[in-house]
């Protein structure tokens, strides 16, 4: 039975890929920082609905000692980790005036560096075991969509593709290593923060017309964690509706 470790699990996306993975016979590592109850209610979710087993891990992500630790409690209690999903992210949207190097740092550690820490701790496993899947969860916002308010956030993402492309070299042949962009989802969080005339701008630059839902999300990771996709690896998959 394999299992899969994934960041930021307590979010509305990490729950996503969590259900969808679950779904698919796979025990599942929650990874999260500060929403213990949403992890403990996940858990429970999980382990009633699929019958599979689950550990929840807190662990602050810009902490080194803390990522060594999520990854040596994940390995004593399931030996191997066959699938990591690097999903968490920090941003802080600011005008680019009260933009500073602590904040910047920051995003940088968790949403760049501790991927990179986490998939050298597991890469390493997986060719050893010669089996393994990692999807780093990134952004068209790397790619070709600029917000000044979030440069420090884009510069994350656009290191996590060149990240993606380094590790997919590193662990050939056995790891497939790929990220996913999501463009625009529609999260609760995203819906609070967003005036409606600015959601409407932004739906009207999407030929689908809407904000992506997160199980969407979750569906690309399960086709990439299948056999069906055993042959893509060093890819970067947009998921935008289209966004122009």
């Amino acid at each position: 039975m394999k299992t899969a470790l994934i960041t930021g699990a307590t979010s509305e996306v990490g729950m996503a890929i969590s259900k969808i993975l679950a779904s698919n016979n796979i025990n599942i590592v929650i990874h999260y920082h500060t929403k213990e109850e949403i992890a403990l209610n996940l858990k429970q979710e999980l382990e009633n609905t699929y019958n599979i087993e689950c550990i929840c891990i807190k662990a602050d992500l810009t902490k080194e000692d803390e990522i060594n630790n999520l990854y040596k409690k994940a390995i004593e209690r399931f030996k191997k980790i066959d699938i990591l999903i690097n999903n968490a992210a920090l941003d802080k949207p600011d005008i680019f005036d009260n933009k500073n190097k602590n904040d910047f740092k920051k995003i940088l550690d968790v949403n760049l560096i501790a991927p990179f820490l986490l998939s050298k701790l597991i890469g390493k496993d997986m060719v050893k075991n010669k089996y393994g899947k990692i999807i780093n969860i990134t952004s068209t916002n790397g790619i070709d969509t600029n917000y000044p308010m979030c440069l420090d956030y884009d510069a994350s993402k656009a290191g996590l593709i060149s990240l993606t492309h380094n590790l997919a070299l590193e662990f050939k042949p056995i790891v497939n290593v790929n990220a996913i962009a999501p463009g625009w989802v529609n999260t609760k969080k995203d819906m609070e923060d967003l005036d409606s005339e600015y959601i409407k701008e932004e739906e009207s630059k999407i030929y689908k017309e809407r904000f992506g839902k997160v199980e969407e999300i979750a569906y690309l990771v399960e086709f990439l964690i299948s056999e069906k996709a055993e042959y893509i690896n060093n890819q970067v998959i947009r998921i935008d509706g289209g966004m122009y």
